[in-house]
């Protein structure tokens, strides 16, 4: 099994990554502790020289990684016709212990090589790449998360077995059952609307303040951090049943499987990158007084912002219209 094309992809970009991760967290380290662009010695134009290369290889694998979600998530709900009792992802990622640590790996990969790669376009804005300490402690904690993700998914699809009889979302997403799948399915439906829908009002008033302001663009990336976490308790308690049109059916996997049009790509996408883009400009307004970067980053971060609520509103729209086409009835 561990030869089918998608596992090879996934498990090659996660031996690049992983390798790249090391090495530029070593070098990375060097740059910590030794980095002085004053200096003119031999060894720090080497360094200099050395992370442009470092850099533009993490780039690349950071970007990888971006991509490497969508696929692993894709290829899990693509082999559930593999394994007895399997209908979608969850049946696939149940097979063993390590399936859904490795895709949460792989989330927190993906919102860290988010940050990582806007701190690297900010500090390529200045003249004298003043965030490099920055972004190269931030590589250097980020290596070990990548090298774990790397660890998880290969064991995962190491100990794939298809005589495995394996749970399928129904029995995971059931308010019966004592884990926290079955507590945010339990979720009342009235209860989880407002709260989106409160959280989705905190976040315009965030960016609205943050954009006329030009300030609390922290503020901004903590409430589309809650915003994130609510969504998904709101897309597992009540959004995936309009669309399933069936109130006992609370999967947030489902909802990718072409029978239902893939609706679940068109809630994800837009909520994994406004969120993305927030706790970006979050990370950014920290740096917003640096001395090069004064004139470059307040325009980037407020495009940040602009962009985040664009994806956000997008969200928004795909949840409303998810609910008003539904032939289901909730309320009323």
């Amino acid at each position: 099994m561990i030869f089918q094309t998608p596992i090879l992809a996934l498990l090659l970009v996660s031996l690049l990554a992983s390798l790249v991760a090391v090495w530029s967290g070593w070098f990375g380290l060097r740059v910590l502790a030794r980095w002085n662009l004053a200096s003119g010695s031999r060894a720090q134009l080497q360094m200099e020289r050395l992370t442009e290369l470092v850099s533009t290889l993490f780039r690349f694998v950071m970007l990888a990684e971006l991509v490497s979600l969508l696929l692993f998530v894709f290829n899990a709900d693509r082999m559930a016709s593999l394994f007895v009792g399997a209908m979608c992802a969850v049946g696939t990622l149940n097979v063993n212990p390590y399936g859904f640590p490795a895709l949460y790996a792989k989330i927190a990969v993906f919102f860290a090589a988010a940050v990582w790669l806007m701190l690297d376009r900010a500090d390529r804005m200045g003249r004298d790449f003043p965030l490099t300490r920055v972004k190269y402690a931030a590589l250097v904690g980020i290596a070990p998360l990548v090298v774990l993700s790397a660890g998880l998914e290969l064991t995962y699809f190491l100990n794939l077995r298809t005589d495995v009889i394996t749970s399928c979302c129904s029995k995971l997403f059931t308010p019966v059952n004592p884990n926290l799948a079955a507590e945010l399915s339990g979720l009342s439906p009235g209860a989880a609307l407002w709260l989106l829908g409160g959280s989705g009002a905190a976040v315009a008033l965030a960016g609205a303040g943050a954009l006329i302001w030009r300030r609390g663009a922290q503020v901004f990336a903590l409430a589309g951090a809650v915003l994130f976490g609510v969504a998904i308790a709101a897309i597992i308690s009540v959004v995936s049943s309009y669309i399933y049109e069936h109130p006992n059916h609370h999967c947030p996997f489902c909802i990718l499987k072409p029978e239902y049009g893939y609706y679940g790509y068109a809630l994800y996408g837009p909520l994994f990158a406004g969120t993305a883009l927030a706790l970006s400009a979050g990370v950014l307004q920290g740096f917003a007084r640096v001395p090069s970067l004064t004139g470059v980053l307040p325009a980037l971060i407020r495009r940040q912002i602009w962009l985040s609520l664009g994806a956000f509103a997008l969200f928004g729209v795909a949840v409303i219209w998810a609910i008003v086409r539904s032939q289901l009835i909730l309320f009323g």
